[in-house]
């Protein structure tokens, strides 16, 4: 009647049951519901496809563990002013914009990168807060001097940045120009933040990616699966501290691979000093192996990084007959630039040692980049090695 349905419309049909008689033939649930999962991130793809980290049931407790960590590894307090300058459904971004809204910060929304336009945003808002990635700080700088002072930054408290390798010297100018406002953490989807490390601390240890967040545990092994020394670089290994353990959706496989002593690894290749903190060499399927040396294309990388008119590059291994593999340059140059190769590995010789430097250098118009700004440097790389014919 409610509804103003007619009353023969509301039997029941022949072979249905009413809905209450049905409901009350069971025993009430009294219990709790079980917890829930996650959300499932997937990770960036960088050295190969995504894979979606999906996490097992977690818990109250372990959710006010986790939240409290990342308020101490992240910076965020409450009622700052956020500016988000990269996309949300990446694991980093999203966690720092969901917990800065959880805590009633303002957050802008930046509808891409550039790099006049972040520091418009910070004078015009009067950001407190951010995180970023290595590649805008390095196209900040590169800025005309009388655009950069232009804008008021003071009000800048806590700027966080990860995701990819910073080239020392680039990091060193940014805190000589923001100050000591600016924090470095290491990590991954599977692992979440790992290490965090001040403006103070980096400059009295270039480099560094800070040491372990407390209940976390950081190893280095060796490819037989020994732990190393310190100072000695091997695999970085750690464990998931307060998150709940996962697996990769339908990739069991995948992720055994990746665990050993029941901790996990991002696949980076680095060790710990004598104070106890990590350092990076590079990803460990970007190392290049050539005539039995270790070579390390971040070190290269950040020494191209400081060329006058180069934008961005990327450094990796591609196939030779006699050696394994050489070094291969992808750079691209800044507007209204023009370098040649020779002009490139001059300058580099004078940065790093010569075995180091290139063999091959290739210009790119653009390089092909994930979402969030960091290369995709499989997508260069994997040419070489298809024409060859082989992948390692």
């Amino acid at each position: 009647g409610a509804y103003g349905v007619l009353p023969e419309l509301c039997d029941v049909p022949d072979g249905m049951i009413e809905y209450e008689l049905w409901r009350d033939g069971f025993v009430p649930v009294t219990a709790p519901p079980p917890p829930e999962r996650g959300s499932m991130i997937y990770t960036s793809g960088t050295t190969g496809n995504p894979k979606g980290v999906r996490r097992d049931p977690t818990t109250p407790e372990r959710q006010a563990l986790l939240a409290e960590m990342a308020l101490r590894s992240l910076g965020i307090r409450p009622d700052g002013i956020v500016a988000m300058t990269g996309p949300m459904y990446h694991s980093a971004p999203g966690a720092y914009a969901s917990i800065a809204m959880s805590l009633g910060n303002d957050i802008h929304l930046l509808p891409r990168f550039d790099p006049e336009g972040l520091l418009q945003a910070i004078h015009e808002h009067k950001i407190t807060h951010m995180h970023v990635v290595p590649t805008m700080f390095m196209r900040m700088l590169r800025l005309p001097d009388e655009v950069k002072a232009k804008y008021d930054l003071s009000s800048l408290v806590h700027v966080i940045h990860g995701a990819a390798p910073c080239p020392p010297d680039a990091k060193r100018q940014m805190i000589e120009w923001w100050g000591n406002v600016i924090y470095e953490y290491y990590g991954s989807t599977e692992a979440g933040i790992v290490t965090v490390v001040k403006s103070e601390d980096w400059l009295e240890r270039p480099g560094t990616v800070g040491r372990p967040l407390d209940g976390t545990t950081v190893r280095i092994y060796d490819d037989d699966g020994n732990i190393l020394p310190t100072g000695e670089s091997g695999e970085i290994y750690m464990n998931l501290n307060d998150l709940s353990d996962f697996t990769y959706h339908n990739k069991d496989d995948k992720r055994a691979e990746i665990e050993r002593d029941g901790m996990v690894t991002n696949g980076d290749v680095g060790y710990i000093d004598e104070g106890g903190y990590v350092y990076l060499n590079d990803r460990k399927r970007d190392m290049i192996i050539s005539g039995g040396v270790n070579i390390y294309p971040a070190e290269i990388e950040s020494a191209l990084q400081g060329m006058p008119g180069v934008q961005d590059c990327a450094v990796f291994g591609i196939p030779h007959e006699e050696f394994g593999e050489s070094v291969a340059a992808a750079i691209e140059l800044q507007p209204n630039v023009a370098l040649t190769p020779e002009a490139v590995r001059d300058y580099l010789k004078e940065h790093i040692s010569a075995y180091k430097v290139p063999r091959e250098i290739a210009f790119h118009d653009a390089m092909p980049r994930e979402d969030s700004g960091k290369i995709f440097k499989r997508k260069l790389r994997q040419p070489y090695w298809d024409a060859a014919g082989r992948q390692i």
